[in-house]
């Protein structure tokens, strides 16, 4: 048993486009129960949401978090071009769009330009586009480490740092939980994004329907991860939003997937941190349109 002296907590964060606000509504629950980590994980949205958090990891920091989340737009996101896509598809460039509005944001709105400045230890989780290895990045440019963590791949250009390839996170470890580990946490507190459970219909268009088929992959590497993981470490999953029925490239519903999940994790929370078995909330799962009630995760 590990020794409450001894315990360091890492909150991990997850990815998964605009389900990252989610993220937001737990971290907003977790400070009023005065749960605070020890040093912060976070791959692709996630790594996004983990650098604003170690900003200022209490309730002003939070807010102004979700004021940014309230303001995005998908075009903010993903601001696609009629010739950047003429050219990705004549092999002039690899990318359909440049994060030129992800990075102003970046730049505007995040008060440290190196990682190692922030408030809280924060540690970003990127791909070695060579070998699909997980890189972990806990020092250096803030800009390039949160670009580099959500450059998905052929949407955005990967990114170059100390001489390796980089691309999004969510290639190698969408919840970077063997990060977290490898970096000394004895608890780890996920706060997953999330899957649409009451989609009736594929997501149309081509980048929300990749967008969809990488959260579905992702949620089942989770799993996979925790088992994987649950004899080194303790792991406390915050259970996701039941039923769901938002995908992960639909920006309109901000407001209310903060709020919800505000609201279910306070609910959760009732009886402190539950180290349940996490697998019946994020076993893959769906539900009629008629019968879409939340899953019994008390």
């Amino acid at each position: 048993m590990i020794e409450q002296t001894t315990r360091k907590t890492a909150f991990v964060l997850a990815g998964g486009g605009s389900l990252g606000a989610v993220q937001v509504g737990m971290l907003k629950a977790l400070n009023k129960e005065q749960i605070k980590p020890d040093f912060i994980v976070g791959a692709s949205v996630g790594a996004i949401n983990a650098a604003y958090y170690a900003a200022s990891p209490d309730e002003a920091g939070i807010a102004r978090l979700e004021q940014i989340w309230m303001s995005l737009r998908r075009t903010d996101i993903f601001p696609f071009s009629t010739l950047g896509t003429v050219l990705c598809l004549l092999g002039r460039r690899d990318h359909f769009a440049l994060p030129r509005q992800l990075r102003a944001l970046i730049a505007s709105q995040l008060p440290y330009r190196r990682l190692e400045e922030a408030a809280l230890p924060c540690h970003v989780v990127a791909t070695d586009v060579l070998d699909g290895t997980e890189v972990i990045l806990s020092s250096g440019e803030i800009e390039e480490a949160l670009l580099a963590s959500a450059a998905i791949p052929a949407v955005f250009p990967g990114v170059t740092i100390a001489g390796r390839s980089l691309i999004d996170g969510c290639v190698s470890s969408n919840t970077p939980i063997s990060a977290a580990v490898s970096l000394g946490a004895t608890r780890l507190v996920i706060i997953p994004t999330g899957s649409p459970c009451v989609l009736q219909a594929p997501p149309r268009g081509a980048l929300a329907i990749v967008m969809h088929s990488l959260n579905l992959m992702a949620m089942r590497q989770l799993l996979a991860d925790v088992d994987r993981f649950s004899g080194r470490c303790e792991l406390i999953v915050v259970p996701p939003l039941c039923p769901l029925a938002v995908n992960t490239y639909d920006f309109s519903q901000t407001g209310e997937l903060i709020r919800r999940a505000e609201e279910a994790t306070l609910h959760w929370l009732e009886g402190g941190l539950q180290n349940t078995d996490p697998h019946h909330t994020l076993a893959p799962h769906h539900h009629r349109e008629d019968d879409a009630r939340p899953c019994d995760i008390l």
